[in-house]
């Protein structure tokens, strides 16, 4: 994207999508994920960026405010200052924004979504093109005419100002409250007219409402509660079955002629008759000793915890059987936990999830983006005590930004359990900048400046010209000495001795924004939070910086993981600063032409790139601390040793062959499945999170001091590469290595740069011979002088071959990706406590055990999922944009059941991520599993290539990728039940035409990766589900007070542009 007038209209159009301007690094990474490539300024006739956005005089205004640089179009106001404790001179300034950690596609909190707030009205009329009850007169009509105040018209239209750089203004003109029922979340999704249903999920979704309401309601109400309580409507068949549920319900007919003019009471005591939900051999209650251990595992899984996970775990904890009882009948548990259902076919699959102490379902609201009541009220009552002025005002406590990673400028850290930052952005650093330029023209050098505090008291808020400075800073008082005092700046988190002269009364319009400065705390370093090494290796890695923060709990002091996004790799922070706790005595000894004895062979990839362990002090001392962990485990009857915050980085244990092992969470799938990385033996896995267990504090130090003993290795003096490897040649290797005790090996090469050691390896000990090792045999034989290409042919879509045998650990730590000529990345591989067939790494396979085993043969013979449910035209669903290119093509997803995708998703990844690659005959507009990245999709083929590539289309997500046909596999039926949740859709109320690149850069910044209101307009109906079309009118309820219309916002940028030229 070379050409100059394209590069122009990208600038522009990211410049006008940041309304409040935008960093030189910022605007270079939004240009480079818009494109995929940087800005050619070079191209451009141009040494460097500054000199070409210079030469934009009527494009980019460009400022260097205070010491920093930035680009804007009209805004200049986005840098903050930087104070630290070391320094009290002039604040320097630096970028405000860190290059976004690319979210994962899926929703890290699976849980029933919340219904999102319906708009209050349409939005401007004429766009419609009819008038505002065409279509649906008996709902819209009374909105928009009986409920309108006075003569005020029906709808404003915006204006927005000059080159659209603010935020649009909410409409004047607004609705009362529906008198119909709200459109709420799933209003139409699944009315279930005539339609099956899962009478045991309604049966006990109907136990619990009448547990709330024992005194009986009218049966009318009953399809909003539930629909309040669950997010889906009541089937219809279901109200008419109610008479038959004496067991659950008891329905009284009153003297109405209107049948839904009933009464619903919860069912007497239990007696001996039978029942459908609970067996007359099943207790009606548990035990109250059960009921509490129940209770203690599902407060460990907030995130909700699989109901055949259960028996397991209870045995594990408790060292006790579960009663089988209980899965029988899951009603049971409805007074601990709320039950769902995400497969509606396999009701046998349930999640549970505690109930909170307030009431209603989910437990804990994990989106919670304030602090609990309790602690705001604390900290209110601490700030007016502290901060009492003449005119009694208090500061509002700190909120944290509800950015999934919002970007932090770190002060500094005496203690990783309470690490010293603040929140860079809107609101935050801005609004912080905003005030001390206000603060400095009020307390201005000239004669009319307020006059020094002549009484200062400790706790005091005051105003500070700081120390040689020109600043005004906000302060509060430590300490009073004779002719000095010692001040706390509140916002930029270090504390001075300044002469009385320069604190001045804080004025009460400077009370209103919170103080900046605030804590956290760093994940898995809590029992390490003062350990010297920890703390050196964070002030080198992290002080100073502006990284990005991943906040795994809210509160008053958040539980975070720091990444430093500047480099080409995103760093853990928290994981770097862990591995500063290594024993380097107790790493395996590795030197050039040094020959080892004794090794051990622990995984081989698909790549080529070997595991190994070396006898050492370290293997010897972690062998002997896990042994004792086992006994330690075996004595222990409690919870406590649960993982309940799963994080990347995070060390803790997980079963390999039977036995406990050291593992570290490489990648999160939503909140239940991850992968994680036995570090001892370089074999990846995906696994469960109830499968984890913390490490004990008796043993965590040790362990930790303990490095990985797992060495990266590869053969030297091979003419094929690491990642050119054909399968026939991995198998080789692994027949010959693995399940070998007495392997040798010479180093002849040690790559720091990617970690890995180049070696000879012998499956004896002769390594004096070279002839004798495998790097010899390998070489000389015909395994490895095949093209990479001829394996992708082998898989070509016509042809399909015998089955190899791929490794399934995977390969992705080995720091090189795999080029487009290698056809397989590996696969990552379920960890089992009791692995079938030969031990280590790779090539463990087992059969998966839940779904059925599917012929690989062309899929058309299985059906496909039902179509997505949608409201009648004229209502709302609350949805997820998942991809927005234009306004005439985005694709949205059912925002309520968003989190049976997640479910989907961790079950498909256990599934295929154990299973061996099979033969497929790959057929185009055909339904698949694929695996893209880390994940697997429900995708549909395209179309294929002649390079062995497959161009597929994401069912779910709406997005086109090329993947290897390697990475393929049928979609067994289990995986085709739920509808897909990808929908294409165009805006309704714009013309549409070709659209700008400026135009589709401010749409996509406004709706894409974002819950909104979508009021359907039309549907295009078509045989395939991926082929319906909606237009609907999206709206952001996002604010409390203000619908934001992205049609009108739409509209007015055309007339803009359309005005300019």
């Amino acid at each position: 994207m070379a050409d100059a007038e394209v590069a122009k209209k990208m600038l522009r159009g990211i410049l006008q999508s940041n309304k409040g301007g935008v960093s030189l690094s910022h605007l270079q990474s939004e240009y480079k994920e818009l494109t995929g490539e940087h800005i050619p300024h070079k191209q451009m006739g141009h040494s460097n960026l500054d000199a070409l956005l210079a030469n934009m005089p009527s494009l980019v205004r460009m400022e260097r405010s205070r010491s920093g640089e930035v680009c804007v179009d009209d805004i200049t106001k986005v840098v903050a200052r930087q104070r630290t404790s070391k320094k009290t001179g002039r604040p320097h300034l630096v970028n405000t924004q860190m290059r976004v950690k690319p979210a994962a596609p899926l929703v890290l909190n699976a849980k029933p979504q919340n219904s999102l707030r319906q708009p209050n009205h349409r939005g401007r009329g004429g766009g419609r093109g009819g008038g505002p009850g065409r279509g649906h007169p008996n709902k819209m009509s009374s909105q928009n005419t009986s409920n309108r105040k006075g003569n005020q018209p029906p709808d404003k239209r915006m204006t927005l100002p000059s080159r659209f750089q603010k935020e649009v203004h909410a409409h004047l003109s607004r609705n009362s409250q529906q008198t119909a029922p709200p459109s709420n979340l799933n209003e139409s999704f699944g009315s279930g007219k005539g339609k099956p249903y899962n009478p045991q999920l309604v049966q006990g979704h109907i136990r619990e409402i009448l547990a709330k309401y024992s005194n009986g309601f009218w049966v009318s109400k009953l399809p909003q509660m539930y629909r309040e309580l669950y997010k889906q409507d009541l089937p219809t068949e279901a109200i008419k079955d109610l008479e038959t549920w004496t067991h659950i319900c008891i329905v009284e007919k009153t003297c109405s002629s209107n049948p839904s003019e009933r009464l619903l009471y919860p069912a007497k005591e239990q007696t001996n008759t039978s029942s459908s939900s609970s067996p007359p051999s099943s207790p009606a209650t548990l035990s109250p000793d059960l009921k509490q251990k129940l209770e203690e595992l599902l407060v460990k899984y907030s995130s909700g915890l699989w109901a055949h996970a259960l028996p397991k775990l209870f045995q594990d904890t408790y060292k006790t059987k579960l009663p089988g009882h209980v899965l029988v009948n899951l009603d049971l548990l409805s007074d601990i936990c709320t039950i769902d259902y995400p497969m509606p076919d396999n009701p046998k699959r349930a999640i549970l999830y505690r109930r909170s102490s307030t009431g209603g379902g989910g437990g804990e609201d994990e989106n919670c983006n304030r602090r609990n009541s309790s602690a705001n009220e604390e900290e209110l009552r601490v700030r007016k005590e502290l901060g009492r002025r003449l005119s009694n005002q208090a500061v509002p406590p700190l909120q944290i930004p509800k950015e999934e990673y919002p970007s932090v400028l770190v002060v500094e850290a005496t203690n990783t359990n309470g690490v010293l930052l603040r929140y860079i952005g809107e609101g935050y650093s801005q609004a912080q900048e905003s005030m001390e330029d206000e603060m400095r023209e009020f307390y201005g050098l000239d004669q009319s400046s307020p006059t020094p505090v002549s009484s200062l008291s400790s706790g005091q808020l005051v105003a500070v010209r700081a120390e040689e400075e020109e600043e005004i800073l906000r302060a509060q008082v430590c300490e009073v000495m004779t002719d000095k005092v010692k001040v706390y700046y509140v916002d930029h988190g270090f504390s001075e001795v300044i002469s009385k002269n320069k604190a001045f009364e804080l004025h009460e319009k400077f009370f209103k924004l919170p103080f900046q400065a605030t804590k956290c705390k760093l994940a898995g370093l809590e029992p390490f939070c003062q350990d010297p090494a920890v703390l050196k290796k964070f002030e080198t890695m992290a002080s100073g910086k502006i990284l990005l923060a991943e906040i795994l709990e809210r509160g008053q002091t958040p539980l975070v993981v720091l990444y430093d996004t500047s480099q080409d790799d995103d760093i853990n922070i928290n994981a770097a600063c862990m591995k500063a706790l290594h024993d380097k005595s107790l790493a395996s000894p590795l030197q050039v032409n040094s020959a080892y004895m004794n090794v051990t062979i622990s995984s081989v990839c698909s790549d080529g790139t070997i595991y190994c362990q070396l006898p050492s002090r370290g293997l010897a001392k972690m062998n002997e601390t896990l042994e004792k962990i086992e006994t330690y485990f075996h004595s222990q009857v409690t919870s406590e040793f649960l993982v309940s915050r799963p994080f990347c980085g995070k060390r803790c244990l997980a079963r390999y062959k039977g036995k406990w092992s050291r593992v570290e969470i490489t990648n999160l799938h939503g909140s239940r499945v991850l992968d994680i990385l036995f570090i001892d033996v370089g074999v990846q896995a995906s696994v469960e999170v109830f499968e984890l267990r913390e490490i004990p504090p008796p043993f965590l130090r040790d362990l930790m001091a303990i490095p990985p003993q797992a060495v990266k290795c590869c053969l030297a003096d091979l003419a094929v590469s690491v990642g050119s490897w054909t399968p026939d040649a991995v198998q080789w290797l692994r027949d010959k290595v693995l399940n070998t005790t007495d392997c040798s090996m010479k180093v002849a090469k040690v790559d720091e740069k990617k970690r890995c050691i180049h070696v000879h390896l012998f499956t004896d000990k002769n390594f004096h011979d070279p002839d004798r090792s495998l790097n010899r045999q390998m070489a000389q034989s015909e395994l490895l002088k095949q093209q990479p290409d001829v394996f992708l042919t082998s898989h070509r879509i016509s042809t399909p071959t015998s089955s190899t045998k791929t490794s399934s650990a995977s390969n992705s730590t080995n720091g090189s990706p795999t080029s487009a000529n290698v056809p397989v990345k590996p696969h990552l591989r379920r960890a089992l406590s009791g692995p079938k067939g030969s031990g280590g790494g790779g090539n463990t396979t087992t059969t998966p055990s839940s779904p059925t085993e599917t012929p690989s043969s062309p899929t058309s013979s299985l059906q496909l999922p039902p179509p997505l449910e949608l409201p009648t035209i004229g209502n709302n669903m609350d949805v997820y944009v998942s991809l927005a290119c234009h306004p005439g093509h985005f694709v949205l997803q059912p925002w309520g059941d968003m989190y049976r995708l997640v479910v989907l998703m961790g079950e498909m990844i256990l599934y295929y991520n154990k299973t061996e690659e099979k033969p497929l005959n790959i057929e185009k507009n055909q339904i698949y599993a694929a695996k893209v990245e880390n994940s697997w999709h429900r995708v549909l083929v395209k179309g294929v290539l002649n390079s062995g590539l497959v161009s597929v289309y994401e069912l779910d997500y709406g997005k086109h990728e090329l993947v290897s046909c390697t990475q393929l596999r049928p979609l067994i039926k289990e995986f085709r039940q739920l509808p897909f949740q990808g929908i294409t859709a165009q805006l309704a109320g714009v013309k549409q035409r070709q659209w700008s690149e400026e135009a589709s850069i401010v749409f996509r910044h406004h709706v894409e990766k974002k819950p909104m209101v979508a009021q359907l307009e039309a549907v295009q109906e078509a045989t395939n589900p991926w082929e319906r079309k909606l237009t609907v009118f999206l709206v952001d309820t996002s604010q409390e007070e203000k619908d934001t219309w992205v049609h009108d916002i739409m509209a007015e940028f055309a007339d803009e542009l359309t005005n300019e030229l």
